[in-house]
């Protein structure tokens, strides 16, 4: 298959990130760069100097709603890509409102209930959709750690036991490992259906 016809099926496709700090936001520029034909980008945070140190922003972003200054971004390198921004918390009333129309969700919460809650409200409510989630990318080193675990539509990248601490933070370079498999997985899952 060629990149002009993988980018063909890819424009039709509707991506929901659920959470755009280091998994969400990395992972929503990588769909981007292989065009993907819109995103669903939904947080409540805006972007602290922390954020820098691994999520897809710049200092002059510092106080925006990460959906903006995600939705800019993704605006600079790919115009096309339509972006629907959501600047509030998900639960589990309204992941189905905000999904509804998505091919895949890619789940990129920063906190283990956060996770818990959206794997189990999409699988309780919406069954049929894939989700793409990611665990365990604290730290360092342990690249031949890092995996991809499926389970009926649920695939869950990263070496799923790695828990962020004060000892153990989230780094750019594992963070990024993760959202790439993760955009790797949609990928493969919106590929597959085409077929």
């Amino acid at each position: 298959m060629t990149e002009k016809e993988i980018r063909r099926i890819l424009a039709r496709c509707t991506v929901g990130i659920a959470g755009c700090g280091g998994l969400g936001s990395n992972c929503a520029v990588a769909l981007a760069r292989i065009g993907i034909g819109r995103l669903v980008l939904v947080d409540f945070d805006r972007i602290e100097e922390s954020n820098l140190i691994m999520q897809y922003y710049f200092s002059d972003h510092l106080g925006m709603p990460k959906v903006e200054a995600l939705q800019a971004n993704i605006g600079r390198i790919d115009p096309r890509v339509l972006v629907s921004t959501h600047f509030e918390r998900l639960t589990p009333e309204n992941i189905p409102v905000l999904f509804r129309g998505c091919d895949v969700v890619v789940e990129a919460f920063d906190h283990a209930d956060q996770k818990l809650m959206i794997i189990e409200t999409i699988q309780e409510i919406m069954p049929e959709m894939p989700l793409v989630s990611g665990s365990g990318m604290a730290g360092w080193g342990g690249n031949d750690l890092i995996r991809t675990e499926r389970s009926g539509n649920l695939v869950i990248c990263g070496d799923l036991q790695t828990e962020v601490s004060d000892e153990m933070p989230p780094l750019a370079p594992r963070v990024g490992i993760v959202s790439s498999m993760q955009a790797n997985e949609v990928l493969d899952i919106l590929i597959k259906k085409s077929l």
